[in-house]
């Protein structure tokens, strides 16, 4: 070793020696501190990593609002964003279009009162007009309500001796009349209507009956009606279910709701025509099991991608609406120009399928065919913008791994590709409804519930919420009919809950 280094004249040979060992141990050193250094730049990097990770998501939690995410609007708090649409401006002006036909006040024919006002003398000469003919009339009418006051209906049944046998005789009352003072149908269903559909809390729904009635009614004797309403309508809650059981789509979504001070889920599962609610304390196949839907449909369910859903045999098609705001944030925010791409192409999908027959595409078309490769496209094009990073060389997390946003739902758009575009296969059952692009439907059907939460809370007793799912079912079913609903909370309670056509058919 020593005969391989240069001659070091002014150097003996232990000297030389001891340099060696010198050298060689500031290099094993030198190897030491850059395998420390590396490490720390490596350490450094990955910490860099997952803080600008961190940066990133905290601000897309800042940038997340209703219009390119799934939170609610009641979320955006005072700086509301700026509204937009990803519909295209008809290029017609706002209000009632060429031919609309209008509505207005109207003079009628036979009006309830008519006061005349006279004349006496002539307004010029004061020449007296009493014995002058009446040359003609010019009206003016005032719409307004009668003096409001509870009408009281006494009830009399004859009693008459037999003069043959001395048999005494009684006639009997109307069904309806079951005791010696009672409340009639109406005001029954009236308080009823603004307690469930209009969403005003007990006191409030009370306190309005004394203010138009001079009537006090008790909170208890309004809880006592709504039980009756919904115990006469367990029948037509059947019905309607049946009827959805039958349809070729049908709306699922769920939102919490509190009972008793403990989180339960309101479902729903509604079409175009009919509405049916069940509330749980579970979200997931518990109580869908529970609902007596899903568990026998053979239809199309349109739902968001709660993976619950899933367990269900039926057709499945997923809401695009959830799909464009997130598409809509990842091209707004991370700049990925495949999720504007991807936007793009669903929207003329839908445009499509609604141009064609029956509100969907054949699967031998050309068009079918060709969305679907540009769709494969857009998913490979974005798979390849959202590469996982390199797996670090240390002891691996427990669980899945983390992902990004953009990678989650590039994930599931590849994975449920079927699902996502079973809109443009699937036939709509009405040609005014847009085919089962989003859950729209679904979704208004359930914000109601969130009203309820802000106007009158939460379902104090057992029984409150079931007694609002089922008659806020039937009411919601006979407005998409467009049924007077004030009459059919009253028809509950005569026994005879009036129901759609269409329903009545079926049967």
């Amino acid at each position: 070793m020593v005969e391989c280094l240069p001659n070091f004249p002014d150097f003996s040979p232990a000297e030389k020696e001891e340099l060696i060992v010198r050298l060689f141990a500031e290099l094993q050193l030198l190897r030491e501190t850059v395998e420390t250094l590396t490490n720390r730049v490596e350490f450094l990097e990955a910490e860099n990593r997952e803080l600008k990770d961190e940066v990133n998501e905290l601000r897309g939690k800042l940038a997340r609002n209703s219009q390119n995410s799934s939170q609610p609007p009641s979320s955006d708090g005072l700086k509301k964003p700026q509204p937009k649409s990803l519909r295209k401006p008809s290029g017609q002006k706002p209000g009632g279009q060429q031919g609309h036909s209008g509505a207005r006040l109207e003079m009628v024919d036979q009006p309830d009162h008519i006061v005349s006002h006279t004349l006496e003398e002539c307004q010029q000469c004061g020449y007296s007009l009493e014995a002058v003919d009446v040359a003609g009339y010019r009206r003016r009418q005032v719409v307004d309500l009668p003096p409001i006051k509870l009408e009281v209906t006494e009830h009399r049944t004859e009693i008459r001796c037999c003069p043959g046998c001395g048999c005494r005789n009684e006639a009997a009352f109307p069904a309806e009349v079951k005791t010696s003072v009672q409340y009639g149908s109406r005001i029954k269903s009236l308080l009823v209507y603004l307690n469930q559909y209009q969403l005003l809390p007990y006191e409030r729904t009370c306190q309005l009956a004394e203010d138009l009635f001079a009537h006090t009614i008790s909170q208890g004797t309004l809880s006592n009606w709504n039980a009756e309403c919904y115990r006469n309508l367990e029948s037509t809650e059947e019905q309607i279910r049946q009827a959805i059981l039958a349809s070729e789509v049908v709306h699922f979504d769920e939102t919490g709701i509190r009972r008793q001070g403990q989180l339960h889920w309101l479902h729903v599962a509604g079409t175009e025509r009919l509405t049916y609610y069940g509330l749980h304390a579970r979200r997931g196949t518990e109580a869908m099991n529970a609902l007596g839907i899903l568990e026998n449909y053979t239809g199309c369910a349109v739902h968001d991608h709660w993976k619950s859903y899933f367990k269900y045999s039926c057709d499945h098609s997923l809401c695009n609406a959830h799909h464009l705001r997130e598409l809509t944030y990842l091209a707004e925010q991370d700049q990925q120009d495949w999720a504007a791409a991807m936007i793009g192409l669903l929207l003329e999908a839908k445009e499509m399928s609604e141009a064609a027959s029956e509100n969907c595409l054949a699967e031998d078309s050309s068009e079918l065919a060709s969305i679907r490769l540009r769709y494969d496209a857009l998913i490979a094009k974005g798979l390849a913008q959202n590469l996982p990073p390199p797996q670090r060389l240390e002891k691996k997390k427990r669980g899945r791994r983390k992902q990004s946003k953009a990678k989650n739902l590039l994930d599931r758009l590849r994975d449920f590709k079927a699902e996502v575009l079973a809109f443009l296969t699937h036939p709509s059952p009405f040609r005014q409804q847009q085919g089962p692009f989003d859950n729209n439907q679904g979704e208004r059907d359930i914000r109601m519930a969130k009203l309820k939460q802000k106007i009158s809370g939460c379902f104090r007793g057992e029984n409150g919420g079931k007694i609002f799912s089922r008659i806020r079912g039937y009411v919601s079913t006979l407005r998409k009919n467009d049924l007077k609903i004030l009459d059919g909370i009253q028809s509950t309670f005569n026994q005879s809950p009036s129901l759609p056509s269409h329903i009545l058919a079926a049967e």
